[in-house]
């Protein structure tokens, strides 16, 4: 379906004494955000609101930790929105847009909400903007550092201390050391963690309790578990195991990676077998495959409800 040919979605839960929980989904090739309310007992998804993108189309899509804002990767014209989250009916009030780079393919704030990281799929680099007390981004970034082609996802540890920037293109996870104070980034030690040829590095996920990280590989059709040392700020591979049902001979190329709640199930999803692959989690963080769920066509993107 060309509606939904770049997917991108969130739930969001307002930190109010509401209980509405609101889910945002990119609808790319019609330049708009629908806004859906989720319904806890059912499941079902109520349209709300479409919400205009008058900057191009968007992408990828976060918000600040106290979900008061909602911000947006705009991939087709190289852009950064920000918008003011309506706390009692979710919807989204323009804030501001701020030139970034080509195709700007996934973004993430930091755990002050002080700041937002940018990786860039087109423009090989990475990118941090400042936030402001209104939600605001900076007209201009605080910092960009060049690093591959394709980077396809920027994710700080659960201590704010470290940003990891895996990369589909060239095998590798770029790992930089995060000042939260200034917004800085520096090269970690190593500054880039190389993976097996065809393995495409794309997004990755951490672990709430233990030094664990997920990275679905998109090119090698895998999740790899990777210890992280969180006095070094680094990973190395612990686990890889297939995304695919036992037999699959098609092409295939994986995309979104989620942990669940309760840290005891981890989810990928496959473009090409079109599936949702399930693992569980044992005591030690590792997986062990529970089976792949059909899809429609190309799952690219999907999230859990809280």
């Amino acid at each position: 379906m060309r509606t939904l040919a770049w997917l991108s979605m969130m739930f969001l839960v307002p930190q109010t004494v509401q209980a509405s929980t609101f889910v945002y989904v990119s609808v790319a090739a019609e330049k708009r955000i629908a806004v859906y309310e989720s319904i806890a007992e059912s499941g079902k998804l109520l349209l709300r609101a479409h919400v205009p993108v008058e900057a191009g189309e968007p992408g990828a899509l976060t918000t600040d930790p106290a979900k008061r804002i909602l911000f947006v990767a705009i991939r087709s014209t190289g852009k950064l929105s920000a918008y003011r989250i309506h706390p009692g009916t979710g919807r989204l009030l323009p804030l501001n847009t701020v030139p970034a780079g080509p195709d700007p393919a996934q973004i993430s704030t930091d755990a002050t909400g002080r700041f937002l990281l940018t990786a860039y799929y087109v423009d090989a680099k990475v990118t941090v903007h400042a936030i402001d007390k209104e939600g605001k981004l900076s007209e201009k970034p605080l910092q960009t550092i060049p690093t591959a082609t394709k980077a396809h996802a920027i994710i700080p540890d659960p201590s704010n201390r470290f940003v990891f920037v895996p990369h589909t293109g060239p095998n590798v996870i770029f790992q930089f050391a995060f000042d939260s104070r200034s917004g800085r980034l520096s090269p970690g030690n190593p500054p880039r963690l190389s993976t097996p040829k065809n393995t495409g590095p794309r997004h990755l996920v951490f672990h709430p309790r233990k030094p664990l990280a997920y990275v679905v590989n998109e090119q090698g059709s895998s999740v790899t578990v990777y210890q992280f040392d969180p006095k070094g700020g680094t990973l190395s591979a612990l686990q890889t195991v297939s995304t695919l049902t036992k037999g699959f001979k098609g092409e295939n190329a994986c995309a979104e990676i989620k942990l669940h709640p309760s840290a005891k199930f981890l989810y990928a999803s496959n473009r090409g077998e079109d599936s949702i692959a399930c693992f569980g989690l044992d005591e030690a963080g590792k997986l062990s495959a529970l089976g792949n769920t059909p899809t429609e066509k190309t799952p690219r993107s999907f999230d859990l409800d809280p």
